[in-house]
C-alpha cells in the first residue's frame, strides 16, 4: 500500500477509484495498484477534472492494457482509462471517426461494412488511443497511412485537435504532448468491396491463430522489428532483421524465468504461463535483450511499455 497517495482530488462524475489494482486490467495479468484509477464518463468530465488537477500530480492515459507490463510497485499516478463514452465509431464518407475506446478490430469491421478498407487493424489488440500512440500497423499498413486528425484534452484540461502530421508519426512511435489523453481519431480510408474486405479480415485472422499464441496471456509482440517495419505479409517479405528471427538465433524460444516464458510458438511473444510477476516478464525480456545482442551485435526495443514502479524493499 503506498503512503504518499494525494488524498484529495477534484470532483468528478465519472468513477474514481483510490489504490486499484491493476493486474486484472492488462492482458498479461500483472501489476500493482495505481494511486488512482480515473474512468471518466465523457470528455467535458475528463476536460473539467484535468483542469482542476493538481499540476504537480502526473497522469497515465491507459488504454485495454494490451500492450502494457505494469511493474509490481504500481503506478504513482491517477491512471486514466476510458470507457463506454469514448467507443462510438462513425462514418461519414470516406472519413471513419473513432473514440479513442473502440477496440481496433471493431473499427475495422464497421469500415468494411461501410466499404472502406481499414483492414489492418482488424488483428491488431488494443483500442484506437493505443494504436495512434503506437502508430500500430502490419501487412505494410500503418495508423500513419490514414490518419487525418486526432482529438485530444490536454494534461491543463484543453480540448484540442491535432493533424496527424503534428504526431511525427514513425514505426511504433509517436510524438502525442505528454500528459494528453487521445479522445477520438479520425481516419480518412481507402474503399473497398464489403465482401472482398470482410473476406480478407478472415483470412488475416485465420493466419494470425495459426502462427501466434492467441489464447495465451500475452500483449503482443514484444519487441520492435530490427529492420524497422512490421510484416508486410507478402510473399517477398524476408525475415533476416525480423524480431523473431533474432530471437530464435539467440536461442530464446521457449526460454523461461519464473512464471514467465517466450512462446514456443511465436519466439517475439512474451507471455504469463502461469503465476508470472511483472518482474519475471520484464527480467526474461532483458534476459533475451542480452542474449540476441551476445549473439548477433543486436539491440532490440522493447515494443511492450513498461510503466510503474518496483516494489520497495
Amino acid at each position: 500500500m503506498t503512503t504518499d497517495r494525494p488524498m484529495t482530488l477534484p470532483a468528478a462524475r465519472g468513477v474514481l477509484t483510490p489504490e486499484r489494482p491493476l493486474a486484472d486490467l492488462t492482458w498479461l495479468r500483472v501489476g500493482g495498484p495505481a494511486d488512482w484509477l480515473f474512468q471518466p464518463a465523457d470528455e467535458t468530465d475528463l476536460a473539467t477534472f484535468l483542469a482542476a488537477l493538481d499540476p504537480g500530480i502526473a497522469v497515465f492515459p491507459m488504454g485495454v492494457g494490451s500492450n502494457l507490463i505494469v511493474r509490481d510497485g504500481g503506478i504513482r499516478a491517477v491512471v486514466i482509462r476510458l470507457g463506454r463514452g469514448f467507443n462510438s465509431i462513425s462514418v461519414e464518407g470516406d472519413r471513419v471517426i473513432a473514440g479513442a475506446a473502440a477496440l481496433d478490430a471493431h473499427v475495422a469491421r464497421r469500415a468494411a461494412e461501410a466499404g472502406l478498407d481499414l483492414t489492418f487493424l482488424r488483428t491488431i489488440p488494443g483500442s484506437i488511443g493505443g494504436a495512434v500512440r503506437m502508430n500500430a500497423g502490419c501487412y505494410g499498413s500503418y495508423v500513419a497511412d490514414v490518419l487525418e486528425e486526432i482529438r485530444i484534452v490536454t494534461r491543463q484540461g484543453r480540448v484540442e485537435t491535432l493533424p496527424a502530421s503534428a504526431l511525427a508519426l514513425r514505426y511504433r512511435q509517436s510524438d502525442v504532448p505528454e500528459g494528453a489523453v487521445i479522445v477520438s481519431a479520425t481516419f480518412r480510408a481507402p474503399p473497398g468491396d464489403p465482401g472482398v474486405l470482410e473476406a480478407r479480415m478472415a483470412d488475416q485472422i485465420a493466419k494470425r491463430d495459426a502462427s501466434q499464441p492467441t489464447k495465451e496471456r500475452s500483449a503482443g509482440s514484444t519487441f520492435r522489428n530490427p529492420a524497422g517495419f512490421s510484416s508486410t505479409g507478402k510473399a517477398d517479405d524476408t525475415h533476416e532483421l525480423k524480431a523473431w528471427k533474432v530471437i530464435d538465433d539467440a536461442g530464446m524460444r521457449g526460454a523461461r524465468l519464473g512464471g514467465a516464458q517466450m512462446s514456443t510458438m511465436h519466439s517475439n511473444f512474451l507471455i504469463n504461463a502461469g503465476g508470472a510477476t511483472a518482474a519475471d516478464l520484464e527480467n526474461l525480456g532483458e534476459e533475451v535483450r542480452k542474449k540476441v545482442f551476445q549473439s548477433s551485435g543486436i539491440t532490440l526495443e522493447w515494443e511492450i511499455m513498461r510503466v510503474g514502479e518496483y516494489p520497495r524493499e
